[in-house]
């Protein structure tokens, strides 16, 4: 298995430090889980990962060439937005292709007129078929119901069979267990 990406003693925040260090790898075609409790800086190390927080010591090693799409738990502002829903697909390089049915049929109205869940699982979608190498996920099954849940589920073993690395953070532990072929356990920052 390739190797996407390595943190060595890797500790990471914003204007200060706020997880580490931190030690893990992840490989093509796996799904990581990053679980801990609220604060623990679950959010901080995909931030940090996809460049947007500071990296203050450790090392990060990513393979040359790596292209990253990163989903965030702020979600897309929905009043206004002109976009139909296959517009914004297009945004991001994601296809419309494996959609469940309650999703894709609705694929030409647009993104403000979809139900919350509707949106939430289409901003979801454009990130984890976006053509990337290294999915991050940041609680993507928050405001998802089962149905949303279950075809994730399915979607990102999908997605790790055809090549691609997956770290994703939840809270939900069932839904962990299901997807991830191993979990990195965060406890904050080590004194």
């Amino acid at each position: 298995m390739e190797t996407l990406l390595t943190a060595e003693r890797l500790t990471a925040g914003w204007k200060r430090p706020v997880v580490g260090p931190l030690d893990f790898a992840l490989g093509r075609g796996e799904v990581v889980g990053l679980l801990g409790p609220n604060g623990a800086g679950k959010s901080t190390v995909l931030a940090a990962l996809a460049g947007r927080a500071r990296v203050f010591s450790g090392r990060l090693g990513k393979r040359p060439g790596l292209s990253i799409a990163l989903q965030t738990q702020a979600a897309l502002p929905a009043d206004g937005i002109p976009l139909s829903g296959r517009e914004l697909l297009a945004l991001t390089g994601a296809a419309a292709t494996g959609l469940p049915d309650w999703l894709g049929d609705r694929l030409g109205q647009r993104y403000d007129e979809l139900s919350g869940g509707q949106r939430q699982y289409l901003s979801l979608w454009a990130i984890l078929d976006a053509p990337a190498d290294l999915v991050l996920l940041d609680e993507p099954t928050n405001n998802l119901d089962r149905a949303g849940s279950e075809h994730l589920a399915g979607a990102l073993r999908t997605r790790a069979e055809h090549g691609a690395g997956v770290l994703l953070v939840s809270h939900d532990r069932d839904f962990v267990a299901r997807v991830c072929d191993r979990v990195v356990l965060l406890a904050g920052l080590e004194n």
